[in-house]
């Protein structure tokens, strides 16, 4: 789409070269979303590919991803095999991005963050694996927030004005844990309605819950909870946290949430061993990561 109201379109070619920021300005990274639907209220865009910041970085700390690293980059990655949960989450996620291999090849992990959507599953991949955000501040220092902090809503981050999503780093201690990948849509092609994530290792038990709540919730436990002290938790999540819109009403969301939390932690009770669902197959039967969600 031709957004008519934008002045001027800026590429810096390294950070000082970042404008001052100023209201009716946006940051350019893919812009699958930007150029998606009318923006009148921009008039100044400020395209962060021409800083040329290398996609990712594989390290004995774990995975850096730049925000500018496109969804189809970060599948393509070929990662450690002893980093067991990246395996068995990478791929699902990104093939969890409702869009065409087009969208995948342009839409980057920052923009799909920064975005915030509920059904955002680079913040699903992110969170489950305590990714941390390195943010560049307009005045040229640097801060570093959780995912799950950086995620307050729908469309909502802890972004402040001209500040710029730099990097997402994964920990090699996260990356190395079981996993388990579980969601759900109302059609095989349609949005994520639930898309759940658990995670096993010497760092206890978590749960990472999104796309059926408003902003990602995330419950630890020392080791694999009981069946009714994992479903208390999920119960104790308040009626106006489960999001609501045309791709899930909030019971339905809870519902199916509390079905897929359950075989998530069933499969990471038992031995380490592939489970019937591990490739991300829901409880249909169906396959759970495939294309358009």
């Amino acid at each position: 789409m031709d957004l008519n109201t934008i002045e001027a379109v800026l590429a810096p070619a390294a950070r000082a070269d970042l404008p001052a920021w100023r209201a009716g300005d946006a940051w350019l990274a893919g812009g699958t979303w930007l150029f998606s639907e009318p923006q009148p209220h921009l008039a100044r865009l400020v395209d962060l590919a021409a800083l040329g910041w290398p996609p990712h970085a594989v390290g004995p700390d774990g995975l850096e991803i730049a925000a500018t690293c496109t969804i189809a980059a970060l599948e393509r990655l070929d990662l450690p095999p002893e980093w067991t949960a990246a395996a068995a989450l990478v791929g699902p996620c990104c093939r969890a991005l409702l869009g065409s291999f087009k969208v995948r090849n342009a839409a980057t992990v920052g923009g799909n963050l920064c975005l915030a959507l509920p059904a955002g599953p680079m913040i699903a991949l992110a969170a489950a694996l305590d990714a941390a955000c390195l943010i560049w501040t307009p005045d040229g220092g640097e801060r570093r927030l959780p995912v799950l902090d950086l995620v307050r809503g729908p469309g909502e981050t802890a972004l402040a004005p001209g500040e710029v999503l730099r990097r997402i780093d994964l920990p090699a201690a996260a990356l190395g844990r079981r996993a388990a990948f579980r969601r759900i849509a109302l059609s095989p092609e349609g949005r994520s309605g639930a898309l759940l994530i658990g995670t096993s290792g010497a760092g206890g038990w978590a749960l990472t819950v999104t796309a059926a709540t408003r902003r990602p919730l995330q419950w630890r436990f020392p080791a694999v909870p009981e069946a009714e002290a994992l479903a208390g938790a999920l119960a104790a999540v308040p009626d106006g946290l489960w999001y609501d819109d045309v791709h899930g009403a909030p019971d339905w969301r809870r519902h199916v949430t509390g079905i897929l939390a359950e075989e998530i932690r069933r499969e990471l009770t038992g031995p380490d061993r592939p489970g019937r669902d591990s490739s991300g197959r829901d409880s249909s039967g169906r396959d759970s990561s495939g294309e358009g969600v």
